[in-house]
């Protein structure tokens, strides 16, 4: 009887460790290249362990996941320069995928490199981020752990849009409220309308405005009613997707200069490629037009490809 009690003991704890799961299997590198020999560089292999935990071990969602649900994506922060002691200035890229259903093979959402990234560390100092409090009792150590909340939220958010209508309006809700509260300081930008045209500030402001509600139907009907179908009725699929590029050309169109254009077909040249390199001439005619359009600078590659 005390073995059976054990083990179900055991049991249950493994069930509701299971109910707590993290939502994100991130893997961080810190890349310190560029930084003077003088520093000893144990510090950066003490900010990637840190910056890992933070975004693994925290819960983002009050969801339930199972391991094989996580979100896989990457965080490189490329440490630039020191602009003085234990303040740096560094460049983050963010990379995010999603499985296709029934494929081995996982979708591209997020592929972007956020140029303004200046924060303060000193090895050992708490890492945390604290929705009530964004800004921290130091703006320069609260900025890192601050957009490295927000991307979560955005990658969460993405995910969440492309399994249903608009179900990552919470999360993206959630990384306007950290553009809303961020630090500010000496040399942190990336957060306000005036710092750019590609910036957090924007793509939050692209995934929340109410005007922009048919991005949230691209999304949507690019990966779940367009990818998630390749197997079982690729015809359907790249009908879906064709559909849902369609709706971003005429986005686009009344919304020029928008962030979301470039964020969302970042890396999607091979992947759109190959899904019309088999579609029926008109189909093949009809993406490469909008394609040229969509991504211009691949525009030669893909008149090359779906000749």
């Amino acid at each position: 009887m005390k073995f059976a009690h054990t083990l179900l003991t055991l049991l249950l704890v493994l069930v509701f460790s299971g109910v707590k799961a993290q939502e994100l299997q991130a893997r961080v590198t810190v890349l310190s290249n560029r930084v003077a020999t003088t520093i000893d560089k144990r510090i950066f292999v003490t900010l990637q362990t840190q910056l890992t935990n933070l975004l693994n071990n925290r819960k983002w969602t009050p969801d339930i996941y199972r391991p094989q649900e996580k979100i896989e994506c990457s965080f490189i922060v490329n440490i630039e320069s020191i602009v003085e002691a234990n303040v740096y200035k560094a460049t983050l890229s963010i990379q995010a995928a999603r499985p296709v259903y029934g494929a081995t093979y996982k979708a591209s959402m997020v592929n972007f490199q956020d140029p303004d990234v200046t924060f303060k560390y000193q090895e050992f100092q708490p890492l945390e981020f604290n929705e009530a409090r964004v800004q921290g009792t130091d703006a320069g150590a609260a900025n890192l752990p601050a957009i490295l909340a927000y991307y979560a939220y955005m990658i969460i958010g993405l995910d969440y849009d492309s399994f249903a209508l608009k179900g990552g309006e919470p999360y993206f809700r959630k990384a306007l409220n950290i553009v809303n509260n961020a630090p500010e300081g000496k040399g942190i930008q990336g957060w306000k309308m005036f710092d750019g045209l590609r910036n957090r500030f924007w793509l939050a402001e692209n995934l929340t405005n109410a005007r922009n509600n048919s991005i949230h139907d691209v999304i949507y009907g690019y990966y779940r009613n367009g990818l998630d179908h390749l197997l079982d009725n690729e015809a359907l699929a790249q009908s879906s997707i064709l559909a849902s590029l369609i709706q971003l050309q005429t986005f686009v169109q009344e919304n020029q200069n928008s962030m979301i254009q470039q964020f969302f077909m970042q890396s999607k040249y091979a992947e759109l490629s190959g899904i019309f390199k088999k579609a029926k001439t008109e189909d093949r005619v009809k993406a490469t037009e909008l394609l040229s359009f969509l991504d211009p600078t691949n525009a030669p590659k893909y008149k090359e490809a779906l000749q």
